[in-house]
């Protein structure tokens, strides 16, 4: 039996025939071509520059939107309220402008909140009443902690105190005003000696569904608004001969709203009491923050059609079907071919994925259009995990071919079991639930390897793969692909003879 480095070169040699090569390279011109269009044709729709979403500390794109009723804090005091109501109303999408209903959404918020100034972006911390989550302190925009459950009411009021000292925020919440239980602590490191403290209020657009496809679903926003009222307002560490500012911190195309919802604002009325409304939303962003790095990989599907077919195809290259007319793949053969057929996958999409994906996204920002930043290494791992699943789809797809000893027959089990279910899942094609499924069970759960949009509890989204977010993380989405992968390459190599053996009977590779 030849030695391992001399089986490596056979089947190297064997592989750059030119019809191989070509399609890998093939391939790699699909991704780049695709994605390339994709980017060249999407250009911003608004005239001049189209307005971002503001940054938060860490850089990333932020939702920063509410009705602020505050004042100066130096760097130790606190302010305390007691709540007595929250309430909202919900203006459905068209053609239904018209019906505007009282409800609050599960994320509306009323509260208090210590802000670095009024920038939008700017570090804060919040202590707040939600309308279904109850009572939650947060912070820097993706930090979020629970405090007691259920609402509020004038027979059932809530009292929330923050706290300042430097750079430490901290929230307290009471039934009564008498007895404070802590909700949280958070470190806003860099907070200036004076920063803005009072009420506040916000409401995300709450989303619908509509069905599409054979049950998949596109969302729709409706329209939302929220107000709490507040008493037993106490300030500590502000001036006393300074009154309250009010503003509407980010809030866009006033004059739309106020056709649906009446105007946000701040009333402190002669009473002692402070009724505050306000629209908009204080947290991270999905894909409304711009397009994911992954839109650049468009060409994804056709490329892996043809690395499962060349992988296939390769499985039996080199080895004649008559018993006399060559040598049989063996197993130490057929581990070598995968080696090859890995190594030369990979390195193509690690080619064309690193090339579409920076110069794909500098051509969407040329165009005007937002694109969701990520840090270098979540890039990295973009390009070299999803390199790493077309390697591991190739590998797969060899072993099926070995076993099947029909190419047509392992490429039709290949493209089920990998391209379909990514394709379908990518489109709002089928139900949420059974893509979901689809990406949690088949070898396509490793394409997770791409995903850099994160899913956050506080924010309202369409969490589902059509928008761009799988069920899996990208580790357990290669770990599902890996655990196929070795299973399919053990039971082919167990039908196979060893190098000493001989093979029993002529093998079809067609």
């Amino acid at each position: 039996m030849p030695s391992t480095k001399k089986l490596l070169r056979q089947e190297w040699t064997t592989f750059r025939r030119p019809g191989r090569l070509i399609a890998m390279a093939a391939a790699a011109l699909v991704v780049l071509a695709l994605g390339l269009l994709y980017a060249a044709g999407n250009h911003a729709s608004c005239d001049g520059s189209c307005a971002t979403d503001p940054r938060g500390p860490d850089g990333s794109p932020v939702s920063d939107q509410f009705f602020f009723l505050h004042r100066d804090l130096g760097e130790n005091g606190s302010i305390t309220v007691r709540m007595t109501s929250m309430t909202g109303t919900v203006t459905y999408p068209p053609p239904g402008h018209d019906q505007i209903v009282s409800g609050l959404v599960p994320w509306a918020k009323a509260g208090i909140i210590i802000k670095d100034g009024v920038r939008r972006g700017s570090s804060y911390a919040a202590l707040m009443l939600t309308g279904s989550h109850g009572v939650r302190m947060q912070h820097d925009y993706r930090h979020d902690v629970a405090g007691r459950t259920g609402g509020v009411s004038a027979q059932s009021p809530r009292w929330l105190r923050l706290t300042r000292s430097g750079d430490t925020i901290t929230g307290y919440e009471s039934d009564d005003g008498k007895q404070w239980a802590k909700v949280g602590t958070a470190k806003l490191s860099g907070l200036p000696p004076t920063v803005q403290v009072g009420l506040f209020a916000t409401s995300p657009g709450d989303m619908t569904l509509r069905r599409t496809g054979l049950g998949g679903a596109t969302e729709q926003t409706r329209f939302t608004q929220a107000g709490g009222v507040f008493d037993h307002v106490s300030l500590k560490g502000t001036d006393p001969a300074q009154g309250w500012s009010s503003e509407a911190v980010g809030e866009m195309n006033r004059s739309d709203w106020e056709k649906y919802h009446k105007a946000s604002e701040a009333v402190v009325g002669t009473n002692g009491t402070i009724t505050v409304t306000g629209i908009g939303d204080i947290g991270p962003t999905g894909t409304e923050g711009g397009l994911p790095v992954e839109r650049t990989l468009t060409g994804l599907t056709v490329a892996l059609l043809i690395v499962l077919v060349v992988a296939v195809r390769f499985a039996g290259a080199g080895h004649h079907r008559e018993p006399t007319g060559g040598a049989p793949v063996t197993r130490q053969v057929l581990a070598a071919k995968a080696t090859v057929v890995g190594a030369v996958t990979f390195l193509t999409g690690l080619l064309a994925v690193g090339t579409v994906i920076p110069v794909g996204l500098a051509i969407l920002r040329a165009n005007g259009m937002p694109v969701i930043a990520v840090s270098t290494s979540t890039g990295v791992r973009v390009v070299v995990g999803t390199a790493a699943v077309l390697a591991l789809a190739a590998v797969l797809a060899l072993a099926l071919g070995a076993t099947l000893r029909r190419a047509w027959l392992a490429i039709l089990v290949a493209v089920s079991a990998v391209v379909v279910p990514y394709a379908v899942a990518a489109v709002p094609l089928l139900p949420d639930g059974l893509s979901q499924w689809l990406l949690r069970v088949t070898p396509a759960a490793g394409f997770a390897a791409q995903q850099t949009l994160t899913e956050y509890p506080q924010v309202i989204a369409h969490y589902a793969p059509s928008a761009g977010y799988f069920p899996l993380p990208w580790w357990a989405g290669i770990a599902v692909l890996c655990a196929y992968t070795v299973i399919a390459l053990g039971l082919a190599l167990r039908r196979l003879p060893r190098s000493d053996e001989r093979a029993a009977q002529p093998v079809d590779w067609r």
